[in-house]
């Protein structure tokens, strides 16, 4: 029943690796930013601006708050992650990300 997003994912899907555990997995999923409402300009500070946007994950693999996602070049930590099914097979998980701090 679920095949078709394991389809979707090999074809359309992003290189991006997970992190958990001191362990490093190498996944394909769909990472992009969470649209907002407001698009305005972000938190501006003395030493620059900062990026407090969130970004969604959709992926086969797991993600749970508190890992790291690894995606073009660019280090998110997971917010909240959470597994979704079809009936009682796995479909996918969806998770929050946002970027991480450099001194994490």
């Amino acid at each position: 029943m679920t095949r078709w997003v394991d389809r979707i994912l090999r074809r359309y899907g992003q290189e991006a690796t997970v992190e958990r555990d001191g362990a490093a997995e190498a996944v394909r999923a769909f990472l992009q930013p969470v649209r907002e409402r407001d698009e305005s300009v972000p938190e501006t500070t003395a030493v620059g601006w900062l990026d407090g946007r969130l970004w969604l994950y959709l992926g086969k693999a797991a993600v749970r708050a508190g890992d790291t996602v690894l995606w073009n070049g660019r280090r998110f930590r997971v917010r909240s992650g959470r597994p979704h099914y079809i009936g009682t097979e796995l479909s996918h998980w969806r998770a929050v990300l946002e970027r991480a701090r450099e001194a994490e």
